[in-house]
């Protein structure tokens, strides 16, 4: 299993926060604890959660006042790199992370749906943590015509980030079906359900503000731990 790239840990702090201000673990109007404490308990530096805060800031989702404090804006229009991420902890939110486990490119098989440009894709497979819990394994499917080549150690955590940045592609809309599924056979030891066993299920298709419908994906995950949210805006 190889460990990506990932994000600035500013990043990871700001979207942390973001995630559990939308599953309403952070209430709207609430105080932050004192940036000191709050660093600590994070085990941070003061630095970088003052960068993580002014992101939050720019995005609209935290007040901060001089000799008062720093509170909580829902703003559910705010960007966020996982934004298109729909799983949670039971409890709410939890920082996505992923240890890819194999990238291949190879002819698109008869089970997938029909999507992209190139009978050739590239198939990604990964374990899926929330808040460093193994949570989920997923199997993304990028269309071959968005590059010629994947180098496992240019991707990004997040590979919407990655499509952006590297491709050029902004993923723009997604269609999820939700169901139950069995986990599949390469499943590693690492995911606590057992190859064959019943999990949750999600398939996806994600299109490209180009129109095009570049990627196809499927997440096993495992109930007891996490759940799929949709939230209305």
């Amino acid at each position: 299993m190889t460990e990506n790239h990932a994000l600035p840990l500013y990043v990871q702090t700001a979207e942390r926060l973001i995630r559990e201000i939308n599953a309403g673990r952070l209430l709207d109007g609430e105080r932050l604890p004192p940036e000191r404490d709050m660093a600590q308990d994070l085990g941070i530096s003061v630095g970088t959660l003052r960068k993580a805060l002014a992101d939050l800031t720019d995005k609209g989702m935290l007040d901060r006042v001089q000799g008062s404090g720093n509170y909580v804006r829902h703003s559910p229009d705010a960007t966020s790199v996982y934004a298109f991420f729909r799983l949670e902890l039971v409890d709410g939110g939890g920082l996505p992370t992923a240890t890819i486990l194999s990238v291949d490119r190879l002819e698109k098989p008869n089970d997938l749906p029909d999507f992209g440009a190139s009978r050739y894709g590239f198939r990604i497979r990964r374990l899926r943590r929330l808040g460093g819990v193994p949570a989920a394994v997923e199997e993304i499917w990028l269309d071959g015509a968005a590059k010629d080549q994947l180098i496992t150690e240019d991707l990004s955590e997040s590979l919407y980030l990655y499509y952006r940045d590297q491709l050029g592609l902004w993923i723009t809309r997604a269609e999820d079906s939700v169901g139950v599924g069995h986990v599949p056979d390469w499943a590693p030891e690492a995911f606590p359900a057992v190859p064959g066993s019943v999990c949750g299920y999600v398939e996806r298709l994600s299109w490209a503000q180009t129109g095009d419908n570049i990627e196809y994906s499927r997440t096993w995950f495992d109930s007891d731990k996490v759940r799929h949210i949709t939230r209305m805006k």
